[in-house]
């Protein structure tokens, strides 16, 4: 290459890698310790620090444990252009031994998790923890692949784009197997201030906009 085109070029590219090397989470730190949120078959309630979200979630199965899952998930600060947070809040209870799909209502992101488990059906139920935030909105939403891969496997779920949030999640439930596997609900945030409430029905708390699979 040219030593002239070389010295014009080189300077952009530095720019360019500067602008879009952060725009991946480094590594995450799961709870204290690496410990996991919960024992086989208790409750556990899981929130972030304020101002942080969801950006990571790890499970193991274990079948002789009444086919429960341990759990674990990592927060990291959100971006400084959403704003604070404005509030916060646990939406409505996902039932144990059934499918659901769940987004959080109000332009929420998910924040943390809440569960019980129930011995009758070997299942647990779920909550979601919201959190909005004051200036930007959820949009361009996709639906994660299937995590765990196949039913009864370790799952390991990450984001590691930044500025895509965790929205929520659809589940399927095997009858056979007593677990379920998750697609988890991502989302781009807005880059400008919203001027609007909410990008999802109020009505079926699902989003306006088409999910895809990725």
């Amino acid at each position: 290459m040219d030593i002239f085109l070389l010295c014009v070029f080189l300077p952009l590219v530095t720019v360019a890698w500067g602008q879009y090397s952060d725009y991946y989470y480094g590594p995450y730190n799961y709870g204290d310790n690496d410990e996991w949120v919960n024992v086989y078959r208790q409750g556990f309630n899981f929130q972030c620090p304020h101002g942080q979200v969801i950006v990571a979630v790890r499970s193991v199965f274990s079948k002789k444990e009444g086919s429960d899952r341990l759990w674990n998930y990592a927060c990291m600060p959100a971006s400084q252009s959403l704003g604070e947070p404005t509030e916060c809040w646990w939406e409505e209870i996902n039932r144990a031994g059934t499918e659901w799909y769940q987004t959080c209502s109000n332009n929420g992101l998910v924040a943390g998790f809440q569960s019980q488990y129930f011995p009758s059906v070997l299942d647990r139920e779920w909550q979601f923890y919201c959190c909005r935030y004051s200036r930007r909105c959820p949009y361009s939403c996709w639906l994660t692949t299937e995590y765990p891969g196949h039913y009864g496997e370790d799952m390991d779920m990450m984001m590691y784009t930044y500025d895509y949030y965790i929205r929520g999640a659809t589940t399927t439930f095997s009858a056979v197997h007593r677990d379920r596997q998750w697609k988890f609900i991502v989302c781009r945030m807005t880059d400008y201030d919203c001027p609007f409430q909410n990008l999802f029905n109020l009505h079926t708390n699902k989003p306006s906009v088409t999910l895809r699979d990725h």
